[in-house]
């Protein structure tokens, strides 16, 4: 990077987030006329202007957008490229914190077995995590990553591997017109009552996994769920693999055809990549593929 310096570089990362001179200063503990003097200096070097500040704000030109979209994926990269030769130099260690959503089925189990062989001294500790909330712990730092039903769309978490595609199943008392069934359609849950997740569960998420124009109960919890399908009050749209660990004798579930699969991710906050999170990614899509 002739003629650039990586603290320009990531004055220029910060203040694109922050679009305050001051508040840029004190995250990266220099002052406010130094976050200016750093600022100069990469817009002399790129030969044009790339901020434009006024008493009132501060905001990108259109030459410091596109810039910023092409900057962050390659810093991101550069500093997992840094990060990934420290780990190999000293191994993974520590505490890796992996939340999991409902159940830890096989493959999150196989792999978690793998990544302690592979680094002995890094300890991992698996967490549940609500069913209400599926992101929380992640965004709070309760976990390092977590492995959660799909979709996501929170701007701040990243999606690493995506693994463990199923069937859906509906989950319906043994009283219930669908039980017996070989399978349902899709526009038949349409017209029932499907028990969704309470906030704070956003509206998408909920909406993906409770389709249904019917209002139905909301819950925290699946054994809460699935307590109120057996009470008839609704039905519960789940993966096989969920279906057959919460099995019970007054709950049947039913294949669904016309929906997508249920699908499981990992993903983790996009300031927490640390080496033991990208090398847990690395053995969990190996074992996703097994």
């Amino acid at each position: 990077m002739t003629g650039l310096d990586i603290r320009e570089l990531e004055c220029f990362l910060v203040l694109a987030e922050e679009l305050h001179f001051g508040r840029t200063g004190e995250r990266l503990y220099v002052s406010q006329s130094r976050v200016s003097q750093l600022i100069a200096a990469l817009e002399r070097g790129i030969g044009a202007r790339l901020v434009e500040r006024t008493s009132r704000r501060v905001r990108l030109t259109p030459l410091g957008e596109r810039f910023l979209a092409e900057l962050r994926p390659a810093y991101e990269e550069l500093t997992s490229t840094v990060e990934r030769a420290r780990a190999a130099a000293r191994g993974v260690e520590g505490t890796l914190r992996i939340g999991f959503q409902g159940t830890a089925d096989a493959r999150l189990m196989r792999a978690i077995a793998e990544f302690q062989e592979r680094h002995p001294a890094c300890v991992t500790e698996i967490v549940e995590i609500p069913f209400a909330d599926p992101f929380g712990a992640v965004r709070h730092g309760d976990v390092d990553a977590a492995i959660v039903l799909l979709p996501v769309a929170e701007p701040e978490l990243v999606l690493g591997p995506v693994f463990s595609r199923e069937r859906q199943t509906v989950a319906v008392s043994v009283r219930h017109a669908f039980a017996g069934r070989e399978s349902v359609t899709a526009a038949e849950l349409k017209e029932t009552p499907l028990i969704a997740a309470t906030a704070p569960a956003p509206a998408y998420w909920r909406a993906a996994h409770a389709p249904s124009d019917v209002p139905a109960p909301a819950v925290r919890t699946l054994q809460e769920g699935l307590t109120l399908v057996a009470a008839g009050r609704g039905a519960m749209l789940l993966c096989r693999p969920t279906a057959d660990y919460h099995g019970r004798k007054d709950v049947t579930f039913v294949p669904v055809d016309g929906v997508p699969e249920s699908v499981l991710g990992m993903v983790w906050h996009r300031d927490g990549r640390t080496a033991r999170v990208r090398e847990f990614a690395r053995v969990l899509a190996g074992a996703g593929r097994g």
